[in-house]
């Protein structure tokens, strides 16, 4: 979408203005309305998460003179005992970087941030910013993250320059924001005319898992291409994302599945108003299953954030398919693991990453999750852990 708001600061904050200066008296009933739509989704079985703690940290803090912010995916680093952390600035307040910090996921404990690292093009330049773009360089807009164990290389993931003519992408770099490569990608992801083919802007590949062998990768669209469905709504589910199987080796594309995303699970303040739903983040269980975070966002009433589970042996592979319509292919079958407005935190606000922390005393695993605060003073930057049971 365009001009998504989430991206948007001031785009959010006109808006809310906007909004309450039209519901006025109003106001106590369309917030009653507004609830009805609120209430939790529950899983069919046992609670899988088990909140440990939380934290915040300073709207904007200083980080290696680069401003803290739009942390849009993490991963944890197992051999140094540190998180990476991706920031989706496009190079605007600061160069496009990842951060490095180090967290107890313990109760009064706050992230200790310890490095900020740039990430360079081919060149060895900075990537440039709105102002400085050049002919046959994109805008990027990195979005997800996974740190390579077996190569000491990070994977990042950009949701590409629509607008001109870039579409999607998957690079590699070495811990010092050096870049490897651009893995290639399929045609399909190709910048489209973001209407009827290709896919749309600013809803490219926000999700990227690594196999535990870290021989795959698998990229996933926030939202589904032009050409397979439309984007979801307070009443429907939008169009399949695809979920691509990236075999790092050869930087070939292997398989690909679909995955609907469920209808806004919100209603706008004021109906008519904004609301979307989409993939933010997904994270590998074991070889074959998979957490998807489902985050959404209705203008007025706030966040909803979900994970589900799936196994992607179970869904037809759609990589040759140019457009995927009813009957042929066949969705992943997704379970609701948790649904956080039943997890006790304070707010809930625009989560983007999860990664799997440190383990348990008892061997449980830790999954850690952080919020993107689009650099919003209205907005939190909040790392949350959870015990997670299989």
């Amino acid at each position: 979408m365009p001009a998504r708001h989430t991206h948007d600061p001031a785009r959010r904050a006109a808006l809310i203005a906007g909004l309450f200066a039209v519901v006025g008296s109003a106001a106590p009933a369309l917030a009653e309305i507004s609830q009805q739509a609120v209430r939790p989704a529950q899983p069919a079985g046992p609670r899988r998460l088990r909140l440990l703690t939380y934290a915040t940290t300073p709207h904007l803090q200083d980080v290696v003179g680069a401003p803290l912010g739009g942390l849009s995916a993490i991963d944890f680093d197992r051999r140094t005992g540190e998180y990476l952390l991706l920031s989706d600035d496009r190079s605007d307040r600061a160069p496009a970087r990842f951060y490095t910090a180090s967290w107890k996921a313990k109760p009064r404990t706050v992230p200790a941030w310890t490095r900020m690292t740039a990430l360079r093009q081919s060149n060895g330049a900075l990537w440039p910013n709105r102002s400085q773009v050049g002919p046959g360089v994109p805008l990027i807009d990195p979005e997800a993250m996974r740190w390579r164990p077996d190569t000491g290389t990070v994977l990042w993931s950009t949701e590409g320059d629509l607008p001109r003519g870039f579409g999607p992408a998957l690079y590699e770099s070495r811990r010092d924001g050096n870049l490897v490569r651009e893995v290639a990608l399929p045609a399909m992801f190709a910048a489209g005319d973001g209407r009827n083919r290709g896919p749309r802007d600013n809803m490219g590949f926000e999700g990227l898992a690594l196999t535990p062998d870290a021989r795959f990768a698998w990229l996933a669209m926030e939202a589904a291409l032009c050409q397979d469905g439309p984007i979801p709504t307070v009443s429907a589910p939008g169009g399949p994302c695809r979920l691509t199987q990236i075999d790092l080796a050869d930087g070939h594309a292997v398989r690909q599945i679909a995955y609907g995303p469920d209808a806004v699970p919100l209603r706008p303040l004021l109906p008519g108003t904004f609301a979307d739903n989409g993939i933010s983040e997904i994270l590998m269980i074991d070889t074959h299953r998979m957490l998807v975070l489902e985050r959404a966002y209705a203008a007025g009433t706030g966040n909803s954030l979900r994970i589900y589970e799936i196994d992607t042996r179970a869904a037809s592979d759609t990589l040759a398919i140019d457009t995927l319509v009813a009957g042929n292919y066949r969705a992943a079958a997704k379970t609701l693991v948790a649904d956080f407005a039943t997890l006790g935190l304070p707010q809930l606000d625009n989560t983007e990453g999860m990664c799997w922390g440190p383990p348990q005393p008892g061997g449980k695993r830790t999954l850690v999750v952080v919020s993107d605060d689009n650099f919003n003073p209205t907005q939190i930057t909040q790392f949350a852990a959870f015990e997670f049971t299989d």
